[in-house]
């Protein structure tokens, strides 16, 4: 197995890497990709927001997190609060740090980076809980957020123009470890 190294990474200068990265890992198309690119530009522009990265020997990125206080102007909190207040569950938008994007390369997952990614950037944050959404769906993302200590909160949730439905995920932090005995690892 390839050593991969999590660690910061400045994700605007390696913005056009990190989206082929989501791009192969969720199955962007081009179009899609070009939309993405002003917003995780504006993402990390924001207060507080933060980018980890995973890197192979070659100093390839094969996988990234990032992720930032939760604010409710933004426009994720304005389109999940309906469903999150519709389950009793809208007080999670307060103090809580958005993982805003997970993906690691496909012949890079399973082996525990997407764990580390996340549990890494989350151990940074000041907020007490963690909020995301992912596909509503089984799936290995959603397995390995729910041994995390993630819960759902809402679904399924309709982001405009997303052809498939999500689920709103919260956790307390800092987020379950496999020590715990309480998650399977990763």
């Amino acid at each position: 197995m390839e050593n991969v190294v999590v660690g910061p990474c400045d994700l605007a200068a390696r913005v056009d890497e990190a989206l082929a990265v989501q791009a192969v890992a969720f199955g962007l198309g081009p179009d899609e990709v070009s939309i993405r690119r002003p917003i995780v530009l504006r993402h990390l522009g924001c207060r507080g927001a933060r980018a980890l990265g995973a890197f192979g020997r070659d100093g390839r990125l094969v996988g990234f997190v990032y992720g930032l206080p939760n604010d409710r102007a933004h426009w994720w909190s304005s389109v999940v609060q309906p469903y999150l207040r519709e389950q009793g569950n809208d007080g999670w938008l307060d103090d809580s740090f958005v993982i805003t994007e997970l993906h690691v390369l496909p012949g890079f997952q399973n082996r525990g980076i997407g764990r580390r990614l996340i549990t890494a950037i989350t151990d940074t944050a000041t907020e007490p809980r963690s909020i995301l959404s992912a596909i509503d769906g089984d799936s290995p993302a959603r397995h390995l957020y729910r041994s995390l200590g993630y819960q759902d909160l809402a679904r399924p949730v309709h982001f405009p123009s997303a052809g498939r439905p999500y689920a709103v995920m919260g956790a307390p932090l800092p987020l379950r470890r496999p020590a715990d005995g309480r998650g399977a690892s990763s």
